[in-house]
């Protein structure tokens, strides 16, 4: 979901994997060219996703509300290149969106290909509707909306319809039509039953909110996605963009220097990614200049447990 009311303080199967195979900073700052080597000279953090034992960058870009325009709106689609643009240059690569999202996918798979990365991106959806026939068709819709390629991953959507869903993703995966399956929501009350689901179910992802605010998910969800080896995509980072509001017109302490921080973002969203169980934070925004600060957040040293501490007892001072 979106939440960045910040104020201003060919198939792709096998350049993915190559991608993904890369194991190191280095190895992986080389393939992101020389605008990324340039822009960003720190290391780029990287998480393992548990079931391949692959490592993405730890943040990634989400697409509600943000990206839902119209793709022949050359105006409307201009600034949402530039997000994703300035998110490729920075290193990033996980793109999340869904059938959900009005007509975010094309807006994706459109931008995608004219930019001429849509071979590195891993792209991720979702499939939300009920019925298994429904779910094959608007997975294949979804599919040629991103690209026409073999989709990364593919998520229940807020658990609409589960098990008929799960079951057809299962399939798929052993088929090699989606690499990754998984599941998703976004209210703390649905922690619970993703917990039971990833202790239960072969998947690969689970999708749930969690931020420096709410950290409800530390309890039980985290620690049941590491000890089951289930990779985390992180959601409402920001709180639906109430964080940005909370600290208007305060400057960063000057501490947060030593971790790299240059933003209120890329506060939020370190916070986030260095819990040793969050595999890959996805904020989404429709302003350039914001993605290519939360991608910073990717890279550089990320706060120890004594740091999160200190940074969380700061939000809640304000």
């Amino acid at each position: 979901m979106s939440d960045d009311h910040r104020s201003n303080g060919s198939p792709r199967g096998l350049s993915r994997r190559a991608f993904l195979q890369l194991s190191a900073g280095a190895g992986l700052l080389g393939a992101l060219g020389p605008t990324a080597l340039r822009a960003a000279p720190q290391r780029l953090n990287l998480r393992e996703i548990p079931a391949s034992g692959q490592r993405i960058p730890v943040i990634g870009l989400g697409t509600a509300r943000t990206f839902d325009v119209d793709p022949d709106n050359a105006s409307a689609m201009r600034p949402l290149e530039g997000v994703l643009q300035n998110f490729y240059d920075g290193g990033g690569r996980l793109v999340d969106s869904s059938p959900m999202y009005g007509r975010a996918e094309s807006v994706v798979g459109r931008l995608a290909e004219r930019l001429g990365i849509a071979d590195d991106l891993f792209m991720a959806t979702k499939v939300w509707t009920r019925g298994k026939e429904a779910g094959i068709e608007e997975m294949q819709a979804s599919r040629e909306r991103m690209g026409g390629g073999r989709l990364d991953l593919i998520q229940v959507h807020n658990l609409v319809d589960l098990q008929t869903q799960l079951d057809t993703l299962k399939a798929w995966r052993d088929e090699g039509r989606v690499r990754y399956i998984g599941v998703t929501h976004y209210t703390v009350s649905s922690h619970e039953r993703l917990t039971r689901i990833l202790e239960r179910e072969p998947i690969d992802f689970v999708q749930f909110n969690y931020n420096i605010a709410t950290r409800d998910a530390e309890k039980r969800l985290l620690p049941a996605a590491a000890g089951n080896g289930v990779a985390t995509l992180i959601n409402e980072p920001f709180e639906k963009g109430t964080l940005f509001g909370r600290v208007k017109g305060q400057s960063l302490p000057e501490w947060a220097g030593e971790l790299g921080i240059n933003s209120w973002a890329q506060f939020f969203l370190k916070f986030i990614v260095s819990h040793p169980a969050v595999t890959c934070a996805i904020p989404a925004t429709s302003d350039p200049e914001h993605s290519a600060d939360n991608i910073q957040a990717a890279r550089g040293p990320l706060p120890d447990t004594d740091q999160r501490e200190r940074m969380a007892r700061l939000i809640e001072s304000v």
